[in-house]
C-alpha cells in the first residue's frame, strides 16, 4: 500500500516554483507518465491518457495509437480545440517510409494537450483511461505547468 501511495504522489508532482525550462521531454507509455527535465535534473512528472490502442508505434492514420521514438515539440497552440496543444513532429522520416512501404498515411497531428474545450471538470474521470486518437492527454492544471515550462523545439522521447 506504501509503495501505492508513494507512486501517487510521484504521479502529481509539478514543476518546482522559479523552476527552469524544460530541455527534453520523456514520456514512458506503458507506466502512462510525462516527464519534463532542465538536464538531468527531474522538473515534474505527470500522467497521462494515450491513444485508444496505447500498445506498438503509431503505423497508419486513424490506428488510435501513439507514437515511439525521438521526436521535437515544435509548435504551440493557445487556440486549439483542447485546452492548449503542443504539436510533436511525427511523423518523422523513419515513420513516412514504414508507412510508404505499407500504403497507408502516416496521419499526424499528434499533441500533447489538455482536455477538450469546455470539459475540463471531467478529466477525474477521462484520465484513467486511454482516450485520444494518438495524441497525449493531460489535465488542464498539468497542461498550464506543461505549456510554461516547455519551449518550442524542445525533444521528447516516447518510449514503449
Amino acid at each position: 500500500m506504501r509503495f501505492l501511495a508513494a507512486t501517487l504522489l510521484m504521479l502529481a508532482v509539478a514543476p518546482a516554483s522559479g523552476s527552469g525550462a524544460a530541455t527534453r521531454v520523456v514520456l514512458i507509455k506503458h507506466t502512462r507518465t510525462l516527464r519534463l527535465y532542465d538536464g538531468q535534473r527531474l522538473l515534474g512528472t505527470y500522467r497521462v491518457a494515450l491513444g485508444s490502442r496505447p500498445k506498438g508505434a503509431k503505423q497508419r492514420e486513424g490506428d488510435g495509437r501513439t507514437p515511439e521514438g525521438h521526436y521535437l515539440l515544435d509548435r504551440k497552440n493557445a487556440h486549439s480545440a483542447f485546452h492548449k496543444a503542443i504539436h510533436v513532429s511525427y511523423p518523422n522520416t523513419r515513420d513516412i517510409a514504414l508507412a510508404r512501404n505499407a500504403g497507408v498515411s502516416p496521419g499526424g497531428d499528434i499533441m500533447i494537450h489538455g482536455q477538450k474545450n469546455g470539459l475540463g471538470w471531467a478529466s477525474s474521470i477521462t484520465q484513467r483511461m486511454d482516450w485520444t486518437r494518438g495524441c497525449i492527454a493531460v489535465s488542464n492544471a498539468d497542461m498550464d505547468r506543461i505549456w510554461a515550462a516547455v519551449p518550442a523545439g524542445t525533444p521528447i522521447d516516447i518510449e514503449p
